[in-house]
């Protein structure tokens, strides 16, 4: 993780992107952190980080984790049948 001042950001801005996608680079205002530059090497990825911070998803992940510590589950065997 690298850090880069807010005007030399703004100044770059192309070339911090590029160098986003193989490392997050955090944006600093005063010397103190204000936001992060996340780039991605693929649509995989960018698709990764959409599912990863979609509310809707996270929602029916923690109410599948509810449901599997309540015992409500289905054995992958018997999912196949």
């Amino acid at each position: 993780m690298r850090k880069v001042a807010l005007a030399q950001a703004k100044d770059q801005l192309s070339r911090y992107l590029r160098a986003a996608s193989k490392e997050d680079i955090v944006i600093t205002v005063h010397g103190r952190p204000a936001g992060v530059l996340i780039g991605f090497a693929s649509d995989d990825d960018w698709f990764d980080y959409k599912l990863e911070n979609d509310p809707r998803f996270l929602a029916r992940i923690a109410a599948a984790r509810k449901s599997l510590r309540a015992g409500k589950k289905i054995r992958l065997e018997d999912v196949r049948k």
